[in-house]
């Protein structure tokens, strides 16, 4: 599955499909995205891989280090400021969106949610266009 769509119920809980819920057993980490989207990381990848990026393990010799680099402190900025750690509930696989989160990406209770997979294994949610 590459992409869902679900509608937040009156509580902003997100069912997650069943089909991709073993991607989140060990957690799931919450951000703000690009734009309005939210980013909803896999405790694994966001460690595995987020942590380590925003840390600039991937810079190379020759460039800023990562202390002084302002386009990798700006992203670590936008992802981590309002971040949220959330499981799924284990009846229906549903996980809360704080109203921090709601208001950044125009999402309302009861409204639909579009979620898209992207590179490097996380996902986007976003208002659908219509």
């Amino acid at each position: 599955m590459q992409y869902f769509k679900r509608k937040l119920d009156d509580k902003n809980r997100l069912t997650v499909p069943a089909e991709i819920r073993t991607e989140f057993a060990e957690g799931i980490i919450i951000t703000p995205g690009f734009e309005s989207y939210l980013h909803l990381y896999p405790k694994k990848i966001w460690e595995g891989e987020m942590q380590p990026a925003l840390a600039g393990d991937w810079l190379s010799e020759g460039t800023k280090p990562a202390i002084i680099n302002q386009e990798l402190a700006d992203l670590a900025d936008q992802l981590r400021e309002g971040m949220v750690e959330a499981t799924l509930d284990a009846k229906q696989g549903r996980i809360t969106l704080e109203p921090h989160l709601l208001e950044y990406a125009h999402l309302t209770s009861g409204g639909e949610v579009a979620a898209t997979k992207m590179p490097g294994g996380y996902w986007r949610l976003k208002r659908p266009k219509r």
